[in-house]
């Protein structure tokens, strides 16, 4: 029997979840088909954090990006009845008096002061080595991807919408304003692939490097710490004296296997950050889905115009979710605008 639906979506991580979200709220009929290849998703820290604090910048757009994962998150929350979203504040550690001053300066900044605490705390913390001293960031959190992840997929298994299996582009032919695919008639395929576009036949032309990502989880019942700790590596609470340190970036590599290279990198930069003994209690790897100009990839295909991708989320994956789906989808079915930093014209 034919099944006709408005919308086919590839890839079930952060990005097909926000479109699906769409769909919902808008009536859309979809089938998701997801076969768990890609897991940056559910490796991922799930930071949020609108400040990049390599260099003390806001991230592009992202106060009003968390404007609108917050919410959504919270929405997501209280359909799937669970807790994602934890809140804490960030403390970076400095390692020169420059960094300081950069930090005071760039705390003065429109954007960056909702978030900056222009005093550096120079009170030591037990277990953590800084010098000279913290900057203090709030309005700062995490999500929790993997278990949103999971509990998502259910969710859309539980509607009946849910394929598990890869998606086969070769099954896929075109109609005047329709796409078929085995029994399904769809009006339009968006791609939400991760690092899987790179298979893709019909983007692949797009420029996604995917860059490794490995981290590790640690046991450290002295660290005490209840907030994210920013040195060369991220350290993560997790609770019960969990945490959770990262990233890696490997940008060879493109396989989903941890590596000791990756632990014994992230074991060297933790141990310059934290002074107290600790166990690694697990290791994952993922591929992030990056793109060198670090803005995501979205838009209609040139020729196939019933095709769509929304991917490239890059690290910020959990803020810039919410606002590019609800981009595509409103360009997609009313008309407006693709902001053109995303759309992948600019690779045309």
């Amino acid at each position: 029997m034919n099944k006709k639906v408005d919308y086919i979506i590839v890839g079930l991580g952060l990005s097909g979840i926000a479109f699906a979200e769409q769909l919902i709220e808008n009536n859309k009929s979809f089938v998701v088909f997801e076969n768990s290849s890609q897991v940056s998703s559910v490796v991922a820290g799930g930071v949020y954090n609108p400040v990049i604090l390599k260099r003390f910048t806001p991230v592009w757009n992202g106060h009003e990006q968390l404007q609108k994962a917050l919410p959504f998150y919270k929405q997501l929350e209280e359909k799937l009845n669970l807790t994602l979203e934890y809140s804490f504040i960030t403390k970076k550690v400095f390692t020169s008096v420059g960094d300081e001053n950069n930090w005071f300066i760039a705390s003065d900044k429109p954007m960056l002061s909702h978030y900056m605490n222009p005093k550096v705390q120079k009170e030591k913390i037990k277990g953590v080595i800084g010098d000279f001293g913290f900057g203090e960031l709030k309005g700062t959190g995490r999500i929790d991807t993997p278990l949103l992840v999971t509990a998502y997929k259910e969710y859309i298994k539980s509607l009946g919408n849910l394929i598990e299996e890869a998606f086969d582009y070769e099954k896929l032919t075109f109609e005047d304003n329709t796409v078929q695919y085995n029994n399904i008639t769809g009006k339009r395929v968006v791609f939400s692939e991760g690092f899987g576009l790179k298979k893709n036949p019909f983007f692949n032309y797009l420029p996604l490097n995917g860059t490794k990502g490995e981290t590790i989880t640690i046991h450290a019942p002295e660290l005490q710490i209840d907030f994210l700790l920013k040195g060369s590596v991220f350290v993560m609470p997790l609770g019960n004296d969990n945490y959770k340190v990262g990233a890696t970036f490997n940008w060879t590599d493109k396989t989903s296997i941890p590596t000791e290279e990756g632990r014994k990198e992230l074991e060297e930069k933790l141990q310059k950050i934290i002074s107290v003994p600790y166990t690694v209690i697990e290791q994952s790897a993922g591929i992030r889905p990056t793109v060198k100009d670090r803005r995501p990839l979205v838009g209609v295909h040139p020729k196939y115009t019933q095709l769509a991708v929304l991917n490239g989320l890059g690290t910020r994956g959990v803020m810039v979710a919410p606002t590019v789906a609800k981009n595509l989808f409103n360009y997609l079915e009313k008309g407006e605008k693709l902001d053109s930093e995303i759309d992948i014209k600019r690779f045309g």
